[in-house]
């Protein structure tokens, strides 16, 4: 019926967001160059909470490697978000909704909450009120290493959010040379260890992750390192030494 409505002007494609590949819904004559202006395409979308997560990380991975709806050049997205998740994605450093979505989005992106959406405008109305958050990315991201890599130093930051954040950057490192090696990121990122999650910045995350790079070409083991691994590891040693030890007695 919208197609109908609209000849000519609208195409309407049923199938999922999250493998969809919008870089071949549109002309190529629509691209333009990363430092330009943005491209007339802008992603426009009311995301069902369940996946607005997930896809905002996809989106901006994609941001960070200028693949995916951004080989058009820096394209603009509208979207909604469970108010709680849009307050989390504009949080500045100290906010108690800093959060890894915070860091993960203003990275790479200018955003902005631009209104909000009360759940009775809604049928069936939600439980809760909609944000409505603007992304523009920037023309250099306000750190330059790899997605990866900066995803892995913000997760483990604040996975542990009460803690000072020296905690969470411990778990980067193999539990025998845990403290040694998160002395040295810290110095070498000149980042105060009692400062908590919410408190350190887009530029102090630049710091840890360029310092953990260079820890990480110093050791091409460390970054595959994973302490749930380890700690999965410990736990059957463990489970396996016990049972051992049921038998014999």
């Amino acid at each position: 019926m919208l197609s109908d409505a609209a000849p000519g002007k609208l195409r309407i494609v049923h199938g999922d967001v999250l493998t969809f590949k919008i870089e071949k819904a549109f002309p190529e004559s629509l691209k333009r160059q990363w430092e330009d202006d943005p491209p007339n395409v802008h992603i426009i979308g009311n995301l069902p909470f369940s996946v607005s997560t997930p896809l905002i990380i996809k989106w901006l991975e994609n941001v960070s490697h200028r693949d995916g709806p951004f080989a058009y050049g820096r394209t603009q997205m509208t979207l909604t978000f469970q108010k709680e998740v849009a307050e989390r994605l504009t949080a500045s450093t100290g906010s108690k909704q800093r959060s890894r979505l915070s860091v993960m989005a203003q990275y790479l992106c200018s955003v902005e909450q631009v209104f909000t959406i009360p759940g009775r405008a809604f049928v069936p109305k939600p439980e809760v009120d909609v944000g409505v958050v603007h992304f523009t990315p920037l023309t250099q991201p306000r750190i330059t290493q790899p997605f990866e890599l900066v995803e892995k130093v913000v997760q483990n930051v604040f996975q542990f959010r009460r803690k000072f954040c020296h905690r969470g950057l411990s778990m980067l490192f193999p539990e025998t040379r845990r403290p040694e090696s998160t002395g040295k990121l810290l110095e070498l990122a000149d980042v105060d260890p009692t400062l908590r999650p919410r408190q350190l910045s887009v530029s102090h995350f630049k710091s840890l992750c360029d310092a953990y790079r260079q820890m990480c070409d110093e050791d091409p083991r460390l970054f595959a390192y994973n302490f749930r691994e380890e700690l999965k590891k410990s736990k059957s040693k463990f489970q396996e030494e016990d049972d051992t030890e049921r038998y014999r007695l």
